[in-house]
């Protein structure tokens, strides 16, 4: 090697250091906390029970509710339930296969009976119990519902520096160059890695197959996702309250408007008289804005990623992300000079994937809005309009 420096022959650990950066980075990247390491390439993870428990039923007559062995076993003569969306009570009488027969309990207001229920979604209340209940008596409660995988991706940079740059020494030591330029590798590797979070496909990997992990798009698009079509309308808070209201009734937590800055100009042209800037260390973005979510009260943060594309708008849990690496492969750097090259070169190698815990009831997609160009030519013409246009000389 012609050219010798501290960690020559070292393996540095940067999981830490792109950790910081990433969570630095004023994109969708910065939602993903550090997860367990992943102990395979096909990364598994539990989903959660968000909702409070419920059924649907396949048919309804007369007071007699069909629905699946899983939801049948929910149940307990005794146990008392509602339609959602109306305020009558019914109690179980007896629970047979997939079979439950129900009675009226409580009117509450509601027109509704045994005899004139129909098939659709229920809500369990609650089973009350007797007293000296036994082992068996209890309510079945599950706090998981299923599992969902993705997998690892290899992500590869390399850092070299010449010999003539170690020469002109305008950044010091050739460990100070080395830092500087892997900070940029680093750097790069998190849009990167943002990129991937975004628009990724699962991909499992074989002996002629390339490892890919699957990100947002892959997972919360398709059968069961949901969804706001926008037909070609402008953002504004009734399709982001629309979208708010959607997690929140599938059990999540919308705190996030993630969306392209053009977007988040439309945006802030509704709420210009009502924004709150922020600037925290825990929460950054090149664009953030807080605006009042109407279905509780809470607060939503803009977050303009220009990587978004410009006619989606998503509404976000981010509580459910996260980014594991594969165990063993945390990124990091070690030496890759050859023998006799002019410089000095290293390489910045790891594997790791994202979690999307429940993401298809943490996150809500507004789709087919109007593009952001459109949108503020559209938004200026009425301002001019409203003002009065522009006054030319006598």
């Amino acid at each position: 090697m012609l050219y010798s420096y501290s960690f020559s022959n070292k393996k540095r650990d940067l999981s830490d250091v792109l950790s910081q950066v990433v969570k630095d980075e004023p994109r969708f990247i910065s939602n993903f906390r550090r997860a367990a390491d992943a102990t395979s390439r096909k990364h598994e993870w539990l989903e959660d029970q968000l909702t409070g428990r419920g059924f649907g039923t396949t048919a309804v007559s007369g007071g007699t509710l069909t629905l699946g062995s899983a939801d049948a076993a929910k149940l307990r003569v005794g146990t008392l339930i509602a339609k959602k969306d109306d305020p009558a009570l019914f109690k179980v009488e007896s629970v047979s296969g997939t079979t439950a027969v129900v009675s009226l309990g409580a009117a509450n207001g509601s027109s509704l009976t045994a005899a004139t229920l129909t098939s659709g979604n229920f809500i369990i209340v609650s089973t009350p119990m007797s007293e000296a209940s036994v082992n068996g008596d209890g309510e079945e409660n599950y706090a998981v519902c299923g599992t969902e995988y993705n997998t690892t991706q290899i992500f590869r940079k390399e850092i070299v520096l010449s010999g003539s740059a170690l020469a002109v020494g305008v950044y010091g030591s050739v460990d100070n160059q080395l830092n500087r330029q892997t900070a940029f590798a680093l750097s790069d590797l998190a849009r990167d890695l943002n990129r991937v979070a975004l628009f990724g496909r699962r991909v499992e990997a074989t002996a002629s197959v390339r490892g890919e992990a699957g990100g947002l798009y892959y997972f919360a698009t398709g059968s069961g996702a949901l969804t706001v079509d926008a037909q070609e309308k402008r953002i504004d808070s009734y399709l982001i309250n629309d979208a708010a209201q959607m997690v929140l009734a599938e059990g999540g937590d919308p705190v996030q408007v993630l969306c392209s800055p053009g977007q988040a100009r439309v945006i802030s042209n509704e709420y210009k008289d009502r924004l709150q800037i922020l600037r925290s260390d825990d929460r950054r973005s090149a664009y953030v804005a807080v605006i009042v979510n109407e279905i509780n009260g809470r607060g939503l943060t803009v977050m303009a990623d220009p990587d978004v594309p410009d006619t989606d708008v998503w509404v976000v849990d981010p509580s459910g992300f996260a980014m594991a690496n594969l165990k063993g492969r945390a990124i990091s750097d070690g030496d890759a000079t050859p023998r006799g090259f002019d410089g000095v070169r290293r390489t910045a190698l790891g594997e790791l994937t994202f979690e999307f815990k429940n993401v298809k009831q943490r996150v809500c997609r507004i789709a087919n809005v109007k593009g952001a160009a459109a949108a503020i030519a559209e938004m200026r013409v009425s301002s001019e309009s409203v003002s009065g246009g522009t006054v030319s000389g006598d």
